[in-house]
């Protein structure tokens, strides 16, 4: 069992936890989730002992064993399994020792102990851990100096689960992985068989694994039980009641403040007006729940184009003159298509993006671009190379050089850039904030085609929910490569498959892709046959305008439900204290309450049948049901 007993933690003059606790349950899987900046790093900074709390304190049992991955990744010419191996440091000083031990109890006491902790299947179980994270065989027994940055990170990964510490940190692991990789580790991590504290803001992941949530806000904890949805809701219904609170606390300040200024000049309710004065004084103001008004996605739309966008005819792109990476592409590319690449890390999904951006050009073949096509194309490295010393008014000042201040900052403003952010130093933001003002620049000029590669990995839960209303609302084409699969199934209606040397449309669902990378079944595509692609079936007679109406029908009803919901909040904080009601329902009756209510019920329920009968629709449309 983990206990954090009021931590207080604070940098840079700054309280980052405040009085922070919880006891997080024994053998429980909890995902600690918060807005960007909230200090979930440093709480976990706390508990490995890197940071030593201001106050407060961290207990847990005397013997366990603490793991989580450091911040340099392994390195050296030790092969990725060899570094797994050694990730159990129990079994290697084990292992050593019996190698060189002359005592025969003490000898007898070591084999004991290595049967007892499995150590002679490990390397069977480091091989399983290293497939699963993308790393085949001939991959484990490479030097790790020949491996990039993220390929180390999976090792260190790789090691840390092999290790299988008491209380296993993990701060958003899928940042390094493919969905792939993702799909494998959100499996082991469901039969994980001790604690579990994992940061991540995906929401798969979050409802897939844990069995508790831990929120990190205003530098307290609150733990709730179930998965990110089952706190969702309960947040939804602490709001309401916070509400519900503050509203009855407003109306017994204004009561207070009024009895006061009437009697307080009269010498009969002088004491009671003082008395009251007191508890007026004494009132503690109830606190809204916190959100983020700066939380803003907004692509500019572009003018029209005639399709297609992008024609491939036996294309063939790599970085060696002699070694094209991908060969015999034939795809096409139209307005509004919203194509998600698939494929692990190393397949050349971003190679097949760079040329789409026109990074990379075709070594054979041909590729067709429409000639006033603009193309807006987002990298994690464009977030990690804004300069520190910048404002983002600066930046997009200096991007937009031939436009007015006006226009300048209506594009900042569509990306919540306004007033003082605008003017904040770069290396003062957040990594949500660097995330959105990159974006805000690739699209300055409305493109025709909007590339993105992996765009959430600096964003919250509600961030990325923000990125998939804009992108669906966008009225260009989307080309996305990402690991969120949340984001992958809202925002995309086209896979492609990118495996085998080659790119082509997979007739399949995301439904179908997992259980095919979980092994529970065969791809619906077939892949590498040097066929052109064809697109995903679609009903006879179905139109490109029809798919738009439909996918519009169901971002409507969704909409539709959201302000149904707000407003069936709304009537029950009405109904349970008339007195505090607002807007619409201030001075209703109890009775024309309880319609309004009726009538919200009933309106919900329409928009959630319109919405379920649309959504099957466009999954059929799209390959969801066979």
């Amino acid at each position: 069992m983990l206990t954090l007993r009021d931590i207080t933690v604070r940098l840079g003059g700054r309280t980052i936890l405040d009085g922070a606790s919880a006891t997080l349950p024994q053998n429980g899987k909890i995902g600690l989730i918060g807005r960007n900046g909230a200090g979930k790093s440093t709480l976990v900074k706390t508990i490995i002992g890197e940071l030593e709390p201001d106050g407060g304190s961290v207990e847990m049992p005397r013997r366990a064993r603490l793991g989580y991955i450091a911040q340099e990744a392994p390195s050296g010419t030790r092969t990725p399994f060899e570094a797994v191996l050694e990730g159990d440091t129990e079994r290697t000083a084990l292992l050593a020792e019996a190698e060189t031990c002359t005592d025969l109890d003490r000898l007898g006491d070591v084999h004991e102990r290595l049967i007892a902790i499995d150590a002679y299947t490990a390397p069977a179980r480091a091989a399983r851990i290293l497939v699963g994270l993308g790393f085949d065989e001939e991959m484990q027994g490479r030097p790790l100096d020949s491996f990039s940055g993220g390929w180390k990170m999976r090792v260190a990964l790789a090691a840390l689960l092999f290790s299988e510490p008491d209380v296993l940190l993990l701060d958003e692991p899928s940042n390094h992985l493919d969905l792939e990789a993702t799909l494998w580790l959100e499996n082991f991590l469901k039969s994980y068989p001790r604690t579990l504290l994992v940061i991540s803001h995906e929401r798969d992941l979050l409802n897939t694994v844990v069995d508790h949530i831990l929120h990190l806000q205003a530098g307290r904890l609150t733990l709730y039980p179930g998965d990110y949805d089952s706190f969702e809701r309960l947040r939804a219904e602490r709001a309401a009641q916070a509400a519900a609170a503050r509203a009855n606390q407003e109306a017994q300040r204004k009561k207070l403040q009024d009895y006061v200024a009437r009697n307080s000049a009269r010498a009969s309710t002088a004491k009671q007006a003082q008395s009251r004065a007191k508890m007026l004084a004494k009132m503690q103001p109830i606190a809204a729940m916190a959100e983020d008004p700066s939380l803003s996605f907004d692509f500019p739309s572009p003018n029209e184009l005639r399709p297609p966008l992008v024609t491939m005819d036996l294309a063939a792109v790599g970085y060696e003159a002699d070694k094209p990476i991908l060969r015999r592409l034939n795809l096409r590319i139209d307005p509004e298509d919203r194509i998600a690449l698939l494929g692990r890390n190393g397949n050349g999904k971003t190679t097949l993006a760079r040329l789409l951006a026109r990074q990379l050009q075709p070594m054979e073949g041909s590729l067709t671009f429409s000639p006033k096509i603009r193309i807006g194309y987002f990298t994690q490295y464009q977030v990690e190379e804004l300069p520190a010393n910048s404002t983002p008014l600066e930046l997009m000042t200096r991007a937009m050089a031939d436009k007015p201040p006006l226009a300048v900052r209506g594009q900042l403003g569509r990306f919540g850039f306004s007033g003082n952010r605008a003017t904040a130093e770069t290396r003062t933001l957040s990594g949500g904030e660097r995330a959105r003002l990159a974006l805000a620049l690739v699209t300055r000029d409305a493109p025709h085609m909007l590339i993105l590669d992996e765009p959430t990995n600096h964003l919250d839960v509600d961030a990325r929910e923000a990125l998939v209303q804009a992108l669906n609302a966008f009225e260009g084409a989307v080309i996305l490569v990402s690991h969120d699969r949340h984001m992958v199934e809202l925002a995309a209606d086209r896979l492609v498959l990118v495996d085998g040397g080659t790119a082509e449309n997979y007739d399949g669902s995301m439904d179908d892709y997992i259980d095919f990378v979980l092994g529970r079944n065969q791809p619906k595509a077939e892949v590498g046959g040097g066929k052109p692609a064809e697109p995903a079936k679609k009903p006879a007679g179905l139109s490109r305008d029809e798919l738009k109406a439909l996918r519009k029908k169901v971002t409507e009803a969704e909409t539709r439900m959201k302000r149904q919901q707000a407003q069936l909040a709304a009537l029950d904080a009405a109904l349970a204290d008339p007195a505090r009601a607002t807007g619409e329902f201030k001075g209703l009756a109890i009775g024309e309450l309880g319609r309004r209510h009726a009538a919200a019920t009933a309106a919900l329920e329409e928009a959630e049948t319109i919405w379920l009968e649309a959504s099957e629709a466009h999954d059929t449309v799209m390959g969801k049901v066979a």
